[in-house]
Protein backbone atom coordinates (compact mmCIF):
# COMPACT_ATOMS: atom_id res chain seq x y z
CA UNK A 1 0.00 0.00 0.00
CA UNK A 2 1.34 3.29 -1.28
CA UNK A 3 0.98 6.08 0.80
CA UNK A 4 0.92 9.30 -0.50
CA UNK A 5 3.47 11.96 0.07
CA UNK A 6 1.90 15.34 1.58
CA UNK A 7 4.28 17.60 0.72
CA UNK A 8 6.88 17.54 3.54
CA UNK A 9 9.97 15.95 1.59
CA UNK A 10 9.48 19.23 -0.87
CA UNK A 11 10.90 21.35 1.26
CA UNK A 12 9.44 24.45 3.64
CA UNK A 13 8.76 26.56 0.43
CA UNK A 14 6.31 23.88 -0.51
CA UNK A 15 4.79 23.93 2.68
CA UNK A 16 4.08 27.68 2.97
CA UNK A 17 3.47 28.07 -0.88
CA UNK A 18 2.73 31.69 -2.24
CA UNK A 19 1.95 32.96 1.63
CA UNK A 20 3.40 36.60 2.21
CA UNK A 21 6.72 37.18 3.86
CA UNK A 22 6.27 37.41 7.40
CA UNK A 23 7.69 40.85 7.87
CA UNK A 24 4.87 41.76 5.45
CA UNK A 25 2.51 41.21 8.17
CA UNK A 26 3.65 42.29 10.82
CA UNK A 27 2.60 45.82 11.97
CA UNK A 28 3.75 48.56 14.93
CA UNK A 29 1.66 47.90 17.80
CA UNK A 30 -0.91 50.37 18.32
CA UNK A 31 -2.83 51.08 21.33
CA UNK A 32 -6.37 52.12 21.11
CA UNK A 33 -7.34 52.86 24.89
CA UNK A 34 -7.76 56.01 26.38
CA UNK A 35 -6.09 59.86 25.48
CA UNK A 36 -4.96 61.96 27.76
CA UNK A 37 -7.82 64.46 28.27
CA UNK A 38 -8.11 64.96 32.08
CA UNK A 39 -9.95 61.71 32.84
CA UNK A 40 -8.48 59.37 35.83
CA UNK A 41 -7.87 55.69 34.52
CA UNK A 42 -10.50 53.28 35.67
CA UNK A 43 -8.56 50.43 37.10
CA UNK A 44 -4.77 50.37 36.66
CA UNK A 45 -4.96 47.89 33.32
CA UNK A 46 -5.85 51.33 31.40
CA UNK A 47 -3.19 52.45 28.67
CA UNK A 48 -3.20 55.69 28.08
CA UNK A 49 -1.58 57.71 24.74
CA UNK A 50 0.55 60.45 26.65
CA UNK A 51 1.96 63.28 24.45
CA UNK A 52 5.38 62.73 24.57
CA UNK A 53 6.45 66.40 25.39
CA UNK A 54 4.23 66.32 28.46
CA UNK A 55 6.32 63.25 30.38
CA UNK A 56 9.46 63.95 32.48
CA UNK A 57 12.13 61.88 33.28
CA UNK A 58 12.40 60.37 36.81
CA UNK A 59 14.19 62.37 38.99
CA UNK A 60 14.31 59.25 41.45
CA UNK A 61 15.83 56.78 38.47
CA UNK A 62 18.75 54.55 40.76
CA UNK A 63 20.06 53.66 37.12
CA UNK A 64 23.10 56.27 36.65
CA UNK A 65 24.11 55.21 33.26
CA UNK A 66 21.89 54.13 29.82
CA UNK A 67 23.86 52.37 27.28
CA UNK A 68 23.54 54.26 24.23
CA UNK A 69 23.84 51.59 21.82
CA UNK A 70 21.23 49.04 23.21
CA UNK A 71 18.90 51.72 22.97
CA UNK A 72 19.21 52.86 19.61
CA UNK A 73 18.35 48.80 18.92
CA UNK A 74 15.43 49.46 21.19
CA UNK A 75 14.54 52.27 19.02
CA UNK A 76 14.67 50.17 15.50
CA UNK A 77 12.55 47.61 17.44
CA UNK A 78 9.70 50.18 18.61
CA UNK A 79 10.34 51.68 14.58
CA UNK A 80 9.02 47.69 13.62
CA UNK A 81 6.70 46.60 16.18
CA UNK A 82 5.82 49.64 18.39
CA UNK A 83 6.11 49.35 22.01
CA UNK A 84 5.14 46.28 23.37
CA UNK A 85 5.69 47.35 26.85
CA UNK A 86 4.10 50.37 27.75
CA UNK A 87 6.19 52.69 30.40
CA UNK A 88 4.43 54.03 33.95
CA UNK A 89 4.17 57.19 35.29
CA UNK A 90 2.33 59.43 37.64
CA UNK A 91 0.27 62.30 37.22
CA UNK A 92 1.78 65.58 38.61
CA UNK A 93 -0.25 68.76 39.89
CA UNK A 94 1.18 70.72 36.59
CA UNK A 95 -0.60 68.08 34.44
CA UNK A 96 2.39 66.75 33.17
CA UNK A 97 3.50 62.85 34.00
CA UNK A 98 6.82 61.91 35.85
CA UNK A 99 8.10 58.30 34.60
CA UNK A 100 8.14 55.81 37.73
CA UNK A 101 9.46 52.81 35.23
CA UNK A 102 10.59 52.54 31.59
CA UNK A 103 12.33 55.55 31.16
CA UNK A 104 14.87 53.33 28.69
CA UNK A 105 11.91 52.34 26.73
CA UNK A 106 10.81 55.92 26.69
CA UNK A 107 14.33 57.06 25.50
CA UNK A 108 14.07 55.08 22.76
CA UNK A 109 10.67 56.21 21.97
CA UNK A 110 11.81 59.90 21.35
CA UNK A 111 14.48 58.27 19.32
CA UNK A 112 12.07 56.54 17.51
CA UNK A 113 10.06 59.38 16.68
CA UNK A 114 6.82 58.41 18.84
CA UNK A 115 4.91 61.62 19.37
CA UNK A 116 2.31 59.48 21.68
CA UNK A 117 3.23 57.40 24.68
CA UNK A 118 2.04 54.69 25.60
CA UNK A 119 1.64 54.57 29.71
CA UNK A 120 0.13 53.02 32.63
CA UNK A 121 -0.88 55.85 35.33
CA UNK A 122 -0.41 54.95 38.71
CA UNK A 123 -1.20 57.57 41.68
CA UNK A 124 1.27 57.47 44.19
CA UNK A 125 3.67 60.40 46.62
CA UNK A 126 7.59 61.11 46.33
CA UNK A 127 8.88 58.25 48.56
CA UNK A 128 6.17 55.62 46.99
CA UNK A 129 7.52 57.08 43.66
CA UNK A 130 11.39 55.93 45.01
CA UNK A 131 10.73 52.93 45.96
CA UNK A 132 8.38 52.00 43.03
CA UNK A 133 10.97 53.59 40.80
CA UNK A 134 14.22 51.83 43.04
CA UNK A 135 12.59 48.20 43.30
CA UNK A 136 11.48 47.81 39.52
CA UNK A 137 15.16 48.77 38.56
CA UNK A 138 16.48 46.59 41.00
CA UNK A 139 14.32 43.84 40.25
CA UNK A 140 14.51 43.84 36.52
CA UNK A 141 17.33 45.90 34.99
CA UNK A 142 20.53 45.11 35.05
CA UNK A 143 22.62 47.71 37.51
CA UNK A 144 25.87 47.08 37.93
CA UNK A 145 26.51 46.33 41.82
CA UNK A 146 27.24 49.33 42.93
CA UNK A 147 24.25 51.33 41.54
CA UNK A 148 22.27 48.53 43.48
CA UNK A 149 23.66 49.86 46.58
CA UNK A 150 23.42 52.51 46.34
CA UNK A 151 19.64 52.33 45.70
CA UNK A 152 19.17 50.19 48.97
CA UNK A 153 21.30 52.64 50.90
CA UNK A 154 18.25 55.20 48.78
CA UNK A 155 15.35 53.09 50.55
CA UNK A 156 17.08 53.11 54.17
CA UNK A 157 17.73 57.13 53.79
CA UNK A 158 15.07 58.82 52.13
CA UNK A 159 12.27 56.35 52.90
CA UNK A 160 13.20 55.34 56.12
CA UNK A 161 12.80 51.22 55.92
CA UNK A 162 14.30 49.15 58.16
CA UNK A 163 16.88 46.39 56.14
CA UNK A 164 14.47 43.48 56.82
CA UNK A 165 11.69 45.83 54.94
CA UNK A 166 13.76 46.34 52.16
CA UNK A 167 14.81 42.58 51.67
CA UNK A 168 11.14 42.18 51.67
CA UNK A 169 10.39 45.03 48.95
CA UNK A 170 13.07 44.27 46.63
CA UNK A 171 12.55 40.29 47.26
CA UNK A 172 15.99 39.47 48.67
CA UNK A 173 17.17 37.74 51.96
CA UNK A 174 18.22 39.93 54.47
CA UNK A 175 21.66 38.82 54.36
CA UNK A 176 22.12 39.59 50.85
CA UNK A 177 21.41 43.19 51.27
CA UNK A 178 23.47 43.44 54.12
CA UNK A 179 26.29 42.10 52.31
CA UNK A 180 25.40 44.72 49.07
CA UNK A 181 25.68 47.64 51.08
CA UNK A 182 28.96 46.87 52.31
CA UNK A 183 30.29 47.23 49.04
CA UNK A 184 29.47 51.35 50.18
CA UNK A 185 32.39 50.84 52.57
CA UNK A 186 35.04 50.12 50.03
CA UNK A 187 37.31 53.01 48.84
CA UNK A 188 35.85 55.30 46.52
CA UNK A 189 38.52 53.95 43.87
CA UNK A 190 37.81 50.18 44.50
CA UNK A 191 33.99 50.93 43.79
CA UNK A 192 35.00 52.41 40.51
CA UNK A 193 37.10 49.14 39.49
CA UNK A 194 33.57 47.01 40.76
CA UNK A 195 31.42 49.18 39.19
CA UNK A 196 32.96 49.20 35.70
CA UNK A 197 33.72 45.29 35.61
CA UNK A 198 37.38 45.50 36.43
CA UNK A 199 36.60 43.43 39.40
CA UNK A 200 33.78 41.49 40.28
CA UNK A 201 31.90 41.05 43.54
CA UNK A 202 33.44 37.88 44.45
CA UNK A 203 36.64 40.39 44.92
CA UNK A 204 35.13 42.77 46.27
CA UNK A 205 33.77 40.63 49.35
CA UNK A 206 37.30 39.45 49.87
CA UNK A 207 38.41 43.20 50.04
CA UNK A 208 35.92 43.69 52.51
CA UNK A 209 37.68 41.82 54.75
CA UNK A 210 41.14 43.44 54.44
CA UNK A 211 40.82 46.42 57.37
CA UNK A 212 43.18 49.11 55.84
CA UNK A 213 41.81 51.16 52.64
CA UNK A 214 45.02 51.80 51.12
CA UNK A 215 45.79 48.50 50.84
CA UNK A 216 42.32 47.19 50.03
CA UNK A 217 43.47 49.75 47.14
CA UNK A 218 46.64 48.19 46.46
CA UNK A 219 44.80 44.51 46.48
CA UNK A 220 42.51 45.81 43.79
CA UNK A 221 45.42 47.45 42.17
CA UNK A 222 46.91 43.87 42.20
CA UNK A 223 43.94 41.55 41.24
CA UNK A 224 43.31 44.15 37.64
CA UNK A 225 47.16 44.47 36.43
CA UNK A 226 47.32 40.72 37.02
CA UNK A 227 43.99 39.94 36.48
CA UNK A 228 43.77 37.52 39.54
CA UNK A 229 41.15 35.12 40.24
CA UNK A 230 38.79 35.52 43.60
CA UNK A 231 40.56 31.99 44.89
CA UNK A 232 44.08 33.68 43.48
CA UNK A 233 43.00 36.73 45.65
CA UNK A 234 42.22 34.92 48.35
CA UNK A 235 45.65 33.42 48.43
CA UNK A 236 47.38 36.34 48.91
CA UNK A 237 45.47 38.13 51.45
CA UNK A 238 46.51 34.74 53.35
CA UNK A 239 49.49 35.01 52.66
CA UNK A 240 50.07 38.14 54.37
CA UNK A 241 49.46 40.14 52.28
CA UNK A 242 46.85 41.71 54.04
CA UNK A 243 48.91 43.01 56.95
CA UNK A 244 49.71 46.40 57.07
CA UNK A 245 53.04 47.86 57.52
CA UNK A 246 54.17 49.41 60.59
CA UNK A 247 53.99 52.57 58.83
CA UNK A 248 50.25 52.25 57.72
CA UNK A 249 49.09 50.90 61.38
CA UNK A 250 50.31 54.79 62.59
CA UNK A 251 47.81 56.10 59.60
CA UNK A 252 44.14 55.81 59.28
CA UNK A 253 42.61 56.80 56.14
CA UNK A 254 40.02 58.89 56.80
CA UNK A 255 36.30 57.95 54.56
CA UNK A 256 35.54 60.17 51.62
CA UNK A 257 32.10 62.13 52.05
CA UNK A 258 29.20 60.55 49.66
CA UNK A 259 29.04 62.98 47.50
CA UNK A 260 32.74 61.99 46.09
CA UNK A 261 31.04 58.37 45.76
CA UNK A 262 28.41 60.13 43.06
CA UNK A 263 31.28 61.79 41.49
CA UNK A 264 33.16 58.46 41.01
CA UNK A 265 29.52 57.28 39.58
CA UNK A 266 29.69 59.68 36.93
CA UNK A 267 33.01 59.53 36.20
CA UNK A 268 32.76 55.73 35.65
CA UNK A 269 30.14 56.09 32.94
CA UNK A 270 32.57 57.67 30.73
CA UNK A 271 35.89 56.07 31.50
CA UNK A 272 37.11 52.68 31.50
CA UNK A 273 40.35 53.15 33.44
CA UNK A 274 41.22 53.47 36.94
CA UNK A 275 40.16 57.52 38.62
CA UNK A 276 41.77 58.00 41.70
CA UNK A 277 40.46 60.73 44.28
CA UNK A 278 42.82 61.85 47.24
CA UNK A 279 41.37 64.63 49.84
CA UNK A 280 42.57 66.14 53.17
CA UNK A 281 40.70 66.54 56.51
CA UNK A 282 40.35 70.03 54.97
CA UNK A 283 38.60 69.20 51.81
CA UNK A 284 41.39 69.86 49.67
CA UNK A 285 43.00 67.22 47.00
CA UNK A 286 43.20 65.72 43.41
CA UNK A 287 41.38 63.56 41.14
CA UNK A 288 43.77 61.66 38.61
CA UNK A 289 41.46 60.55 35.45
CA UNK A 290 43.07 58.16 33.12
CA UNK A 291 41.60 57.50 29.64
CA UNK A 292 42.05 54.87 26.75
CA UNK A 293 41.19 57.18 23.83
CA UNK A 294 39.65 60.48 22.52
CA UNK A 295 36.96 58.93 22.24
CA UNK A 296 35.69 58.92 25.68
CA UNK A 297 37.02 62.48 26.32
CA UNK A 298 34.44 63.18 23.34
CA UNK A 299 31.59 61.07 25.18
CA UNK A 300 32.44 63.40 28.37
CA UNK A 301 32.40 66.86 26.81
CA UNK A 302 29.10 66.12 25.25
CA UNK A 303 27.81 64.73 28.65
CA UNK A 304 28.62 68.50 29.92
CA UNK A 305 28.14 70.33 27.19
CA UNK A 306 24.35 68.96 27.36
CA UNK A 307 23.77 70.11 31.33
CA UNK A 308 24.52 74.00 30.12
Amino acid sequence: MSVKNRGLGKGLGALIGSAPRVEELRRPVGYINKQIAGESPASESDIFRIPADMVQANPFQPRMSFDQESIEELASSIRSLGLIQPITVRRLPDGHYQIISGERRYRACRLAGMTMIPAYVRPTDDQGMLEMAIVENVQREDLDPIEVAMSYQRLIDECGLTQEQMADRVGKKRATVANTLRLLKLPVKVQHDLKVGLISTGHAKVLLGVEDPDLQEQLCECVVARRLSVRELEALVREGAATPSSKDRGRSAEPLPEQYGRLLSYMGRYFSKDISVKRSATGKGSMTVRFDSDDEIERFLTALEGLK
